[in-house]
Order: structure tokens, then C-alpha cells, then sequence
């Protein structure tokens, strides 16, 4: 409002700034939907940036706003997941970052760049809903996007089998987990053993085999603190529930 009425302006780096003030303490009280109610958006349900609620930030009057609101909203969504899934945290952060320069260096129209974060806050939601699909919870489906899953050598193996591989991952690594294990190479090194014996085992693609056991390391070393923990966990939309934990 004051910077529509006021009618002197302010740069994107100001608006920006309020952007983060006013979701800040929206956030942090029980407030969020009456805030956003003002603003025109009905009821939005952020945390998973519900189809209503990006129709809504869509047909925003003012497109700098809408902007800044989605890039917020999607940079949080992203930092969750890189708690959690190394590959899929990494694709969405990179598609994040592609549209913003995009948009600063003059490619894209603010309606465009709208348009390509939608797109990818709805990518975000298809991701989830994958892992569920498949019937796995945030760790597995984590250690699946590992397996290069869109390569077409790997693609082959079908679903199924890529199941099976990322289950006895998740077994392999927690029973291979101890304390201290991401800076003690003799454990790494045996972890790598395990790894390569369970992708030749179900015939995994030569090629990409390093690759994989390499990304399925550094996958691991992120769930370190979970799998060195003994707890038993409700693990329906983990990724979520462990984030909401932090």
C-alpha cells in the first residue's frame, strides 16, 4: 500500500526488504492467513504452495510483489529439501537460480518469471508426491533421486528394481553408520563396498556406477544425524515432518 500510494517508488532492494519483514512476522504467528487475506489471497496454504494460492500470487496487480513473494516462498521450500534430498534440492535451487538471472538480465518479462516459478513450486509438489507413489518414505525416495533415475541407461531397470536398491541402501548405510563415520575413512570406505555390491547386484549401468556411489555418499552424510539416531519415526511426507522438527 505505501508503495502504491505514496507514489515516489521504491527500489527492489526496499521492497524486497519489506517482502521479508512482513513474511517474517507473519510466519512466526498465528497471523499468516489474515495477513495474506489484506493483501487479496484467499486462505493460502504455503507450506506446500497449494494450486488456490499460486493462482492467487498470479493474478497480483503488482508483479514485483507477486515476485518477490514466490522467490521467498520457493527459497524456503528449496532449504527444506536440502536438508533432506541432495539431487532433487540441487535441481530445484538451479531452476530457482536460472529464472532470477534470467529476469535481471532483461530475458524474461516480471510476468514470465512468474510464470517459470509457478511452474517450479508445482515441480516441487510433483516430487513429493513421487516419492509417496512409490511408496517410499523421504529417506529412500532420497537415495532414489541418487540413481541418476532420468538417465535412460538407468531408466531401464524400472521402477521396481530402483526401489529395491534405494530400500537396501537406506538398511546398508544405518547399519554401516557410526558416530563419526563421515570423517573416518575406513568406514567410507567400506560404506563404498557395500554400495557397489548392491547396484552390481541388480545389474546398475556400469558407467554411472561411480557416479551414483558418489551421490549416494554425500546423500548419506546428509541424513548422517537420522541414521545415527535409534528412533523410530513416522516417516509419512518425512521431509517435512523432519524440517518442521529443526
Amino acid at each position: 500500500m505505501k508503495v502504491t500510494q505514496s507514489g515516489k517508488g521504491k527500489s527492489d532492494e526496499e521492497i524486497e526488504t519489506a517482502i521479508k519483514q512482513i513474511l517474517s512476522d507473519a510466519i512466526v504467528t498465528d497471523g499468516v492467513i489474515d495477513i495474506f487475506d489484506a493483501a487479496g489471497i484467499k486462505k493460502p496454504d504455503i507450506s506446500i504452495l497449494s494450486d488456490e494460492f499460486l493462482a492467487e500470487v498470479k493474478g497480483m496487480t503488482h508483479k514485483n510483489l507477486a515476485l518477490e513473494l514466490l522467490k521467498k516462498l520457493l527459497k524456503d521450500e528449496i532449504k527444506i529439501r536440502q536438508r533432506v534430498n541432495l539431487v532433487q534440492s540441487k535441481k530445484f535451487s538451479e531452476m530457482l537460480d536460472s529464472a532470477v538471472k534470467n529476469y535481471q538480465n532483461n530475458l524474461i518479462t516480471s510476468a514470465q518469471i512468474i510464470d517459470e516459478m509457478i511452474h517450479l513450486a508445482k515441480e516441487i509438489k510433483e516430487a513429493d508426491r513421487r516419492g509417496e507413489d512409490l511408496g517410499l518414505d523421504f529417506r529412500e525416495y532420497a537415495f532414489y533421486s541418487a540413481l541418476e533415475v532420468n538417465d535412460n541407461s538407468v531408466a531401464v531397470l524400472g521402477d521396481e528394481i530402483l526401489r529395491h536398491i534405494a530400500r537396501e541402501l537406506v538398511d546398508t548405510v544405518r547399519k554401516n553408520t557410526t558416530i563419526d563415520w563421515t570423517v573416518r575413512e575406513n568406514v567410507q570406505a567400506k560404506m563404498r563396498l557395500a554400495i557397489k555390491k548392491i547396484l552390481r547386484k541388480h545389474g546398475y549401468p556400469p558407467d554411472m556406477e561411480l557416479k551414483a556411489m558418489e551421490t549416494v555418499l554425500e546423500q548419506a552424510k546428509l541424513l548422517a544425524s537420522d541414521f545415527s539416531n535409534t528412533s523410530t519415526y513416522n516417516l509419512h511426507d518425512g521431509a517435512l515432518r523432519m524440517a518442521a522438527d529443526r
